[in-house]
């Protein structure tokens, strides 16, 4: 008799083998500033060429057939950086959303923003808020952009949420469990990253997606974000296709 958990395995290994491609692919984007200090370049400038990374992954992911790209663009520690370099970062995020959005629509590219919103700027507010709006309809591959995000914070905010529910007679405690959390989350309705890249040679998660990578592959390259060009993120594919993905369970033979 076939262990019914050896068939899940099989087919969880056998999805790997015939489309090695991960669903959902998320990007930690690091090494701007160094990137341009090994030059003698500002800082600034190592962030201008990261938008132009930007670019490229975003094209070349839709070409590969990845579902869902996570692009960490903000973190909410970031505020504690200089203030010039905080509003750079932030004429950055603006200028691109307002000059690549018709672009993004036209490739079918649905944008989300997660991270806190709260105390945003209001002209900012308006800018997420548009990025999300013209893009609604499309059902291409869905851009997501980390902007002032904390996975931490991110939990607090789940757990908030469903205890609110739970005070107003909504729901039970005993009714909440590990899918009821994954949809409070600010990535509630999307599939938890496969694979997990950063650049620039750091191996940690910085408080990205701590919960949704409970089970992703990571792939850790020392390319800072502006080298890290279309043939790396194809390198990172491929690693990731190699792999064989056990997700707790038995190792098994894909195929027959």
């Amino acid at each position: 008799m076939v262990d019914p958990v050896e068939i899940f395995v099989q087919q969880d290994l056998q999805e790997v083998a015939e489309g090695a491609v991960p669903r959902h692919v998320a990007i930690i984007m690091d090494g701007n500033g160094r990137w341009a200090s090994r030059r003698g370049l500002p800082r600034t400038e190592g962030h201008r060429r990261g938008v132009k990374t930007v670019r490229e992954i975003v094209k070349r992911a839709q070409e590969q057939g990845v579902g869902y790209l996570t692009l960490f663009s903000f973190s909410s520690e970031n505020w504690s950086r200089p203030a010039s370099e905080v509003q750079f970062l932030l004429s950055l995020l603006k200028r691109f959303i307002r000059q690549d959005l018709m672009k993004l629509r036209e490739a079918d590219v649905r944008v989300r923003i997660i991270g806190c919103r709260h105390n945003l700027p209001d002209e900012l507010l308006r800018v997420l808020q548009e990025a999300e709006s013209a893009t609604e309809a499309c059902t291409g591959m869905v851009l997501q952009v980390a902007f002032n995000y904390g996975a931490r914070a991110e939990i607090v905010r789940a757990v908030q949420k469903l205890t609110a529910e739970v005070s107003a007679g909504a729901r039970s405690v005993e009714s909440i469990d590990e899918e009821m959390i994954s949809q409070a989350l600010d990535t509630g309705g999307m599939p938890d990253p496969d694979l997990i890249i950063r650049t620039s040679g750091e191996q940690r998660l910085s408080n990205f997606l701590l919960w949704q990578a409970a089970y992703s592959e990571f792939y850790f390259t020392p390319l800072a974000w502006p080298d890290f060009d279309a043939a790396a993120f194809d390198d990172a594919l491929a690693a990731f296709g190699a792999r064989e993905r056990r997700f707790g369970g038995l190792t098994a033979k894909v195929g027959p």
